[in-house]
């Protein structure tokens, strides 16, 4: 892609105008088009034809949500990108909007100096563009290309075949950014109410976002699903979702009793949540007796926790080109040697089950 192309979709004027500031001050990047609304933004944007659109929530006359909705039936191979303020609902909007299948969300920033605020978008929007640029979309994928490339799809129940060899699983790991909301919407409600062991959730999200995020996993789910709090105690049946903002890990304290610690420590591959950071501690505690998952997302973050856990002797699963909204931190942990299995969306969650004897 040799100049990314970008639409700007939003009422207000003033945003307007801070968001071309922030996305033509990116080199390679250029806006191709403004609109108001989402109806005036449907009229104009298959003559600009953009690689990317911004998306804001609220606007009159047809709203974001309803857009993304359009959006997605005529003309999927746009990517689309929410930006939503920090608020409760705005993020319960901006999560819908994640479930629905909008790559990412940038937040509105909330400062009075107008320079301030357009360098903060900036500076969100480049380091979305990082991991864009050249990222596999599914939308993009030609599902008759690289025939000739001996993929590992292997048949469900292959670790049934190993389940003698190997310890039984006391915890699964996921990690996931771009395209993470609906597969995970799909994945957890698959989980039964008497899950023998906890689940550990890096989904890459900025703050606020993830407690609602957890909230409506919540409203579809059988097993429990909350935002992590720093030094609770782990449990079966549980999922704990990574807050953003901050790195999650496990521990195992006296009486070897498990404990989910939160810090503040830096970014990992540009990310806070961090996979890496999860996996890495989850392949300490838990050694052989987990399980670790990566699903669609751009970068490459959790390359290197789950190449731990397989040392350590974990399952490691990946998600297909196919079912991935972006192909990207799976390609990576494949192209790496250090997946065991990689199967479509669908398919993982049943495997889970059969992995740990449900």
């Amino acid at each position: 892609m040799s100049q990314i192309r970008v639409f700007v979709v939003d009422d207000s004027v003033v945003f307007r105008r801070l968001l071309l500031t922030a996305v033509n001050g990116i080199h390679g990047v250029r806006t191709v088009g403004v609109a108001g609304n989402g109806r005036e933004a449907l009229e104009v944007i298959p003559r600009v034809k953009p690689d990317l659109i911004t998306l804001d929530l609220n606007m009159p006359v047809m709203d974001g949500l309803e857009t993304l909705r359009v959006l997605h039936e005529r003309y999927p191979r746009f990517g689309v990108v929410m930006v939503s303020a920090y608020t409760t609902e705005g993020a319960q909007a901006t999560v819908r909007a994640l479930e629905m299948g909008a790559l990412d969300v940038i937040a509105k920033p909330d400062g009075k100096d107008e320079g301030e605020n357009a360098n903060f978008l900036r500076d969100q929007f480049a380091s979305f563009l990082t991991k864009f640029v050249g990222a596999e979309r599914s939308c993009d994928v030609d599902l008759n290309a690289h025939e000739d490339r001996k993929v590992p799809v292997l048949s469900a129940g292959f670790f049934g075949v190993e389940i003698g060899r190997r310890m039984k699983p006391e915890a699964i790991a996921v990690g996931l950014s771009t395209g993470g909301p609906a597969a995970l919407a799909h994945l957890l409600p698959l989980l039964p109410a008497h899950l023998p062991l906890p689940v550990f959730i890096v989904q890459h999200m900025p703050r606020l976002f993830t407690k609602t995020l957890a909230e409506s996993l919540q409203s579809k789910c059988r097993i429990r699903v909350v935002e992590a709090s720093e030094g609770e105690t782990v449990e079966a049946g549980t999922a704990y979702l990574a807050p953003g903002g901050k790195q999650m890990k496990v521990s195992r304290e006296e009486k070897g009793v498990v404990v989910v610690r939160i810090t503040d420590d830096p970014e990992e591959n540009h990310c806070k949540p961090s996979v890496d950071y999860l996996f890495r501690s989850v392949s300490q505690v838990y050694e052989d007796k987990s399980v670790g998952v990566i699903m669609t997302g751009m970068g490459e973050d959790g390359v290197l926790g789950l190449r731990l856990m397989k040392r350590r002797g974990a399952r490691t699963i990946a998600q297909d080109r196919q079912t991935s909204t972006v192909w990207s931190m799976p390609r990576t942990a494949y192209e790496a040697g250090v997946v065991d299995i990689m199967l479509p969306l669908q398919d993982i969650g049943p495997e889970l089950l059969r992995c740990i004897g449900c």
